[in-house]
Order: structure tokens, then sequence, then C-alpha cells
């Protein structure tokens, strides 16, 4: 008999409205705070972003339509496959349901074109001709540079981890494939990247620093024809990737699962995590029985170590102070391979969702990320990205559970990306020199220093 391994929505399936937690969230969010501590408004926001996308980002509308422009260019990967692990399983030897969510189908290889090509669109109908953004690993710049050439009249110019830089030239091509222009930060070319150089000229760079170049360029433009997009952390963003837990739902349903025991996806900024988990935090609050769990690394333990504070996304604090779980916005991370998540700070929506329980959260080193790709990618057949590995390792740990329960559970996990740009890391693994990373604590609270003074949030 033919087992189904893959789960297929037709197009008209997928979804027309995106997900917002927002207004379901137990403990309201605290709101982003401007200079002197007072709430950020809408018009604080423009010289920043569109007016169409600041609505969405300070919205509490439950459920916010996709204009049908955008379903049609998401239509070129969507609705994206869900997959049934059953080599994967077998290698295991769980009584439990592994499935996955591929997230790499997308032209960029990553979730992340979900709302690079919202952000793009939005940006388009503003008026604005150029969108400057920063990247980790190189997959939300290639995701933007993409989103522009397929949007078209709009340019895109990221500032790239210098770490990352140096580590994925192919991800600097891949942006300059699709016209987008690619720099090594910190860079001499804005005043926040000079200021590191002067000060640590040998600086690996890390998001932060990225974002506040970013920024700088966005809002310095005389013209004004220029804004920034962010891959992750914020609401909006958090908003477009939900289509990938609403897709992942109807897929479940296809083949009689009801819900999932339990969903996992990997945290840096929380993009990628959000989207596949709050639709299901969704049917939780609403009293449904769900383990939700954030996997993250040990050399960047935003949600295990860090605390719940108000903080800004950047080094030189251009950004509004948010509530969330960070590491303090001067933390600069081991050079780990999984780039995507050395952001020191955690989305407001997951911090909150974890302050109100609705998630836990694991870190995990790399050397077992690592060890969970390899057998990924010799049971199923796909080389995850580093970042995917930190879901994959923590889906592992839950099957090896149900083993030892012996429960036939249901796991769910979003597998971010492939991992096709990032052999360097594999190769580096596999021949012994990836050494593991745990975070001081005495860093931790050197960096939480600096935050003396700063408001707290409820």
């Amino acid at each position: 008999m033919t087992r189904q391994k893959k789960i297929f929505l037709d197009e008209a399936d997928m979804p027309k409205q995106w997900y917002n937690l927002a207004p379901d969230l137990p403990t309201a969010l605290n709101p982003p705070l401007g200079p002197g501590g007072v709430p950020v408004t809408p018009e604080m926001l423009a010289p920043v972003f569109p007016m169409n996308l600041i609505e969405q980002e300070v919205s509490q509308e439950r459920w916010i339509d996709i204009p049908e422009e955008i379903r049609q260019i998401l239509f070129r990967w969507r609705p994206s496959p869900l997959i049934r692990a059953y080599e994967l399983e077998e290698a295991l030897g769980t009584p439990a349901k592994i499935y996955y969510k591929n997230e790499g189908v997308s032209p960029a290889g990553s979730h992340k074109p979900n709302t690079a090509i919202a952000q793009a669109w939005y940006n388009k109908q503003f008026g604005i001709k150029h969108l400057t953004t920063e990247t980790g690993a190189g997959q939300w710049g290639s995701a933007l540079s993409f989103a522009c050439a397929l949007i078209g009249g709009i340019d895109c110019k990221v500032y790239m981890v210098r770490v990352s830089f140096d580590q994925k030239p192919f991800r600097k091509m891949m942006m300059q494939t699709w016209g987008g222009t690619c720099v090594a930060s910190p860079s001499m070319e804005t005043q926040a990247g000079r200021d590191i150089l002067a000060k640590y000229p040998d600086t690996p760079g890390s998001l932060g620093i990225a974002i506040s170049e970013a920024v700088e360029a966005a809002v310095t433009d005389p013209k004004g024809e220029t804004r920034y997009a962010l891959g992750s952390v914020l609401n909006h963003v958090m908003l477009h990737q939900t289509i990938i837990g609403l897709e992942a739902k109807k897929q479940l349903a296809k083949v009689g699962i009801k819900k999932p025991d339990v969903v996992i996806g990997c945290c840096g900024g929380g993009s990628n995590f959000a989207g596949l988990s709050f639709p299901f935090m969704y049917d939780k609050i609403n009293g449904a029985d769900i383990q939700i769990i954030g996997a993250e690394p040990f050399s960047c333990p935003t949600l295990t170590k860090a605390p719940f504070i108000y903080d800004h996304g950047d080094v030189a604090q251009m950004t509004p102070l948010l509530a969330m779980h960070s590491l303090g916005h001067n933390f600069i991370p081991a050079p780990i391979h999984a780039g995507g998540l050395r952001y020191h700070g955690m989305a407001p929506l997951v911090s909150g969702a974890l302050r109100d329980g609705l998630m836990e959260a694991q870190a995990i080193h790399q050397s077992e990320c690592f060890e969970a790709g390899l057998l990924f990618a010799k049971t199923e057949g796909i080389i995850p990205a580093p970042e995917t590995t930190h879901a994959i390792a923590a889906t592992i740990r839950e099957a090896k559970k149900a083993k030892e329960e012996g429960k036939e559970k249901v796991i769910l996990f979003n597998f971010s990306g492939h991992g096709l740009m990032d052999l360097v890391g594999y190769d580096k693994y596999m021949s012994g020199a990836l050494s593991d990373y745990e975070y001081p604590e005495h860093e931790i609270a050197e960096n939480l220093a600096a935050l003396k003074g700063y408001p707290l949030p409820k």
C-alpha cells in the first residue's frame, strides 16, 4: 500500500487572510516607547515604515485580508507542501508521527519571502522607491532582493553581518542576481558603521549593528523615497508569516488530524516560529492541549536566559524601545553558523507568548543541531539550513521522548529553509572544526547593565 508522503493544498485553498495574535494574547502587549519613555505613535514611525504597514503593526484586528495581488505572487511556490517524515521516524524508532512544513521550496530557499513580498508590495503602493535592510545569514537579504525584483520599480540595499558576509559569499551573489546591493556590516557608508569600526575594527558584526546602518540609510534619504524593511521581530512581519501555520492546519485536517500534540520552530527574531505556531496558539488560547516549543542556540539564549525588558532593537539605539526578551543591544554573538539566530532580542509577540505560558523554550548547542541536520539529510534527503537544524534537533528530542513514553504523538515542525548555501558550516562540523559555545552569564549581565534606568514592561 502506498503511503502518503506529501500533503498538498490547491491554490484556491491558500489562506485569504493573515492571523494577528496581538488581540488574543492573554496579557496585552506593552507599547513601543520613544524618547523620554513616551509611547510611540504611528506618525513617529513614518520616516522608517510606510503607513500601510504601520497600520498592520498596531492593528488589533484578528484577521487581516491578504491583497489579491500579493496572493498571485505567493502562488509561485505556495501553498508549500506538508511532508510526513516517515524515514526520520523509522531511523529514530519512534511511535510519533512527524510532519514538517517545507518552506525551503520558495525561490529564495526559506520562509522569508512570505513577508518580503508583502513588504515590497505595500512599500511600492505607498510610492517608495528604495528599501534598506539588514541580514544575518543572508536569507532575508536574498528574500527581499527577490521580492523587489518581482514587484518591480523598487530597489534593495542589504547590510549583511560581516561574519556571514565572509562565510556565505553565495548569498551575496543571490542578492546581486536579483538586483540587490549587498555590503558587509559594519561599513564605512553610515555614521553608525564608522563609529563601530573605530571602536572595534575587527568586529564580526551583529544584526543589531546592521539594523542601525539600514535604519540610518533609510531615514537620512533627503528625498524621502527610502524606507526600512525588517525580516523578523515586528508585529507585521509575524502577521505575514502566519500563512504557514494556517496552511498547515488545513493540510493536517486532510489526513484526519484535528491538532498536533507538539509544534516546533527555531527562534532567532521569531518570524518562522511565529508563522507556524501562532495559528496553533489561537487554538491553545481557546482550550486545545498543544505543546509549543521555540528552539534557540546556546550561544544566543534570548528566550532561555534573557530577561523580559524594554530594549532597543539596534546598537545605535535608533529604534524605539520594545518590550521583549533581550540580551542587551550591545550583544555581540559568537560566530556560529546559524547566522539567522544571532539576534539579541526576540519579537514582542513571541516574548509575550512565552510570558503568558503559551509556549516554552529550549537552548541547543550547534553540535547537536548539525548532528540532527545530518540525520535529516540522510533520511529525508534535504540538507537543512543551520537555523532549521535547531527545530529538527528539538523535534528529535520530542520524538525520543515519545518513544520512551510509548505515546503516538503528532509532532509538527517548520522546515524554515534549506542549507545548500551553508555547506561550509557542515564541512567544518564534519571535520571537527566547530565547537559549542555557551554565552557567559557575566557578559549578559554587562550588556544589561547598560540598560539601567530604562522603563520596565508590565
